[in-house]
């Protein structure tokens, strides 16, 4: 990976941009900050790297979405969207050259500091509102807004990029049937139903970021796509703690349906009153019109501010390091193992304060969006299962299906005790701060025990185990990759290996594979019998590869499996 990085700077492509330092990676790219040797300017370069992933076949669609990409930019002419200057052909594969923005996305500031300040975010969502009005005049919708697409430069300027996946109006050619794009957790309703899309889905994925920006995570996320998609179409967000004056212009656009959110004119006026620090004249505070029992557990702010980098137009901030391979540790305890760093070298975690309370749902403004004409309503249950049919069942990984994350949960209670819930974790669990740095919620008895580079959290000394396994120098593209690379040594070493899924995915906005399997474990393993276990791994976006891997007898995998999802979405990487 260094290595393919390092031989390609310098390179000079059509003559004039020369390639520099590589900026940030995605799943679709990677951004290279670029000479402009004929007029002496700094550019930022996207190149596609999905195409060595697809088959044969996929790759035309790919080009023909980098080419949309730069023609969608391209009618665009507003301050608040990232400039495209011109596209070219490299090995065989579109290159998009466009404006360098120095600074960070909306994504990597609330991951540094937890949450943005509803007036800021408000200013925030005020511009990035004007660059979706002067794409929807151009007839382009964006259909991918979320919190990695909104780029906060160091000058003070906001800017939408990464219209990869937009629609052009008129333009057929680069959509198939069947096919769902975008980040799950902020796809609206009438998406994941199916239906074609229009502004109004664009202003639902804004106020879904805008939420993600104010309370520090996003208000649908579940641990699997499945539970975003039905998430989003059945249920209401928890209501926003720290939204202030801007609580009410979310919740207008998260409206389910999409005829009774405020039109774009209407919610930038709405905006501009919060971005003012008012409260939006065109609908009062929250009003509860039905209440469930169900709590959730905020984040608390990081006590510091995101570091100034430079943000690469539609990719991530970059990584590096090696490897982690598959072993045994004492007994059956098999897995996917890392090297584990040196000392913490992690800042200090803030830990957030459970608060309980009712969850009210769903939301009335009192908002009066005007007399559209109304659409037939589909129904809730018939939507989500329109989704899994698009989305091909169970299997959604692959390079057209983007989802953002996967770390939130459904609330079910707001008493604390067993068998009750907060934010998707039982109350009665606690947080545990490992010396590594990372931290996680766990059941009350739980100990540390470590094996090598191996760190385990047991109940009863490796029967029924989390591993957590921290590599901080991996050099694999992609977990997934790497995790296809394990799997070839446990299906020697394992009896009756069974993959039962591995899957791309993405884990807290980043790339990340889903891998559950079964195996029979020997006498002389601590727990004889057949054995199943599941691993989430991911790439922070300081380049740490991390897996969480839980493991448990066979029997016992329902309960073992629920603990995995709440441990997932208790987990902190520092």
């Amino acid at each position: 990976m260094r290595g393919i990085v390092n031989q390609m700077q310098g390179l000079l492509l059509a003559g004039r941009y020369r390639l520099g330092e590589s900026i940030g990676r995605g799943g679709m790219g990677r951004v290279w900050r670029a000479h402009d040797e004929v007029l002496h300017r700094t550019v930022a370069v996207k190149e596609l790297t999905a195409v060595q992933y697809v088959p044969e076949g996929d790759r035309a669609v790919l080009f023909a979405r980098t080419h949309a990409e730069a023609r969608a930019a391209a009618r665009i002419n507003h301050p608040a969207v990232v400039t495209v200057h011109d596209v070219l052909e490299y090995d065989a594969r579109p290159w998009i050259v466009m404006e360098l923005v120095e600074g960070c996305s909306l994504a990597d500031a609330v991951k540094d500091k937890g949450r943005i300040e509803p007036v800021e975010a408000a200013r925030i969502g005020l511009w990035t509102l004007k660059a979706l009005r002067a794409a929807h005049a151009a007839g382009v919708l964006h259909r991918d807004v979320k919190p990695g697409n909104v780029l906060l430069a160091n000058d003070g300027r906001i800017l939408l990029t990464d219209f990869g996946i937009a629609a052009i109006e008129g333009d057929s050619t680069i959509t198939r049937t069947g096919e769902v794009v975008g980040s799950v957790d902020y796809l609206a309703p009438e998406r994941v139903s199916g239906a074609n899309p229009g502004p109004a889905s664009d202003l639902w994925a804004l106020g879904a970021t805008l939420y993600t920006a104010v309370e520090g995570n996003s208000p649908f996320r579940r641990t699997s796509p499945i539970g975003t998609m039905q998430a989003v179409v059945t249920e209401e967000p928890a209501p926003p703690e720290y939204a202030g004056a801007l609580g009410t212009v979310i919740a207008a656009l998260l409206r389910k349906d999409p005829d009774s959110r405020p039109t774009a004119e209407a919610a930038e006026l709405m905006l501009a009153e919060a971005a003012e620090g008012r409260r939006p004249s065109a609908g009062p505070a929250y009003v509860p019109t039905q209440v469930h029992t169900a709590s959730r557990q905020p984040q608390t702010s990081h006590q510091h501010t995101p570091q100034s980098g430079t943000v690469a137009p539609g990719g991530g901030t970059g990584g590096s390091g090696s490897g982690y391979g598959a072993g045994h540790g004492s007994g059956d305890r098999t897995m996917v193992t890392a090297a584990t760093g040196n000392g913490p070298g992690s800042a200090p975690h803030h830990s957030g304060t459970v608060v309980q309370g009712a969850h009210h749902s769903p939301y009335d403004t009192g908002y009066d969006t005007g007399s559209r004409p109304k659409r037939r309503k589909w129904p809730a249950v018939v939507a989500v299962v329109a989704a899994v049919v698009l989305l091909g069942g169970g299997g959604l990984g692959g390079y057209l299906y983007f989802q953002e994350s996967a770390d939130g949960g459904t609330s079910q209670s707001s008493a604390g005790g067993p068998g009750k819930t907060v934010g998707g974790i039982p109350a009665d669990w606690h947080r545990v701060k490992d010396a590594e740095g990372f931290s996680l919620m766990l059941p009350k008895g739980w100990v540390r025990e470590v094996d090598g580079s191996q760190i385990d959290y047991t109940p009863d000394h490796g029967r029924h185990f989390v591993r957590i396994s921290v590599d901080r120098r991996t050099t694999f593209e992609s977990p997934y990759t790497h995790q296809l690379e394990l799997e070839k040594n446990l299906r020697t070493k394992l009896p009756d290996y069974k993959r039962l899924q591995l899957d791309q995915n993405t884990f807290r906005d980043r790339q990340g594979a889903l891998w559950e399997f079964s195996w029979t474990a020997g006498a002389n393993d601590t727990t004889a019998g057949p054995r199943r276990a599941i691993s989430q791994s991911y790439i922070s976006r300081d380049g740490v590869e991390y897996v969480l891997y839980m493991s448990s007898p066979e029997g016992d995998w329902d309960k073992a499996r629920t603990q995995f999802d709440a441990i997932l979405r208790g987990w902190r990487e520092g």
